[in-house]
């Protein structure tokens, strides 16, 4: 039989059992029902998992942060999330105003120089995925170019197309000498 798993006593199993309650998503209340076993009754970390229908690791790892660092410890924001933002999403809409002002009165933001301000501003090199998924977030997006030059003359552009059919017709071949058609 394995070690025998108890939780520190860091709060009165009144405590736990109130932590229980207000827990609101899966996870949070799964850390919580391990240390509630392991106060109420301690037994091998095996036994805990397999009664919570959680990993042996899971257990392990729960009950060492507990021990260590108290109830604090369980009370994470979970997974997901932007914890390594370069900007706050209001600095994000500060940082891309400039973008947007030039934009409405016809410039280009380009990805390059959207980059190369805000590698400025955040004193870091960052790679253009950064930048498109910045871009996105703030319901930015890839706009197609225009159909037809500004500068084209349509008159030359006719005379290209009917010199282009031409071109683009297949030669005349004759037929294999010793292919007969069968039509006659």
């Amino acid at each position: 039989m394995g070690k025998v798993t108890r939780a520190a006593p860091h709060l009165s199993i009144e405590e736990v059992k109130g932590k229980l309650r207000a827990s609101v998503d899966f996870w949070t209340h799964q850390k919580w029902l391990v240390i509630y076993t392991a106060l109420v009754d301690p037994r091998p970390a095996t036994a805990i998992a397999l009664h919570l229908g959680v990993s042996v690791p899971f257990v392990h790892k729960i009950i060492s942060l507990y021990k260590r660092c108290g109830p604090g410890a369980l009370d994470t924001p979970g997974i997901g999330g932007r914890r390594h933002q370069y900007l706050t999403i209001a600095e994000e809409q500060r940082f891309i105003e400039p973008f947007l002002q030039r934009a409405a009165t016809g410039e280009m933001a380009t990805i390059s120089s959207i980059k190369d301000a805000f590698e400025a501003q955040v004193h870091q090199t960052v790679h253009k995925t950064t930048i498109y998924r910045l871009l996105d977030r703030h319901g930015w997006r890839k706009i197609a170019p225009r159909a037809k030059h500004p500068e084209a003359t349509p008159a030359i552009q006719a005379a290209f197309k009917k010199t282009l059919r031409q071109l683009s017709k297949p030669p005349f071949r004759p037929a294999h000498p010793m292919i007969r058609d069968r039509s006659s």
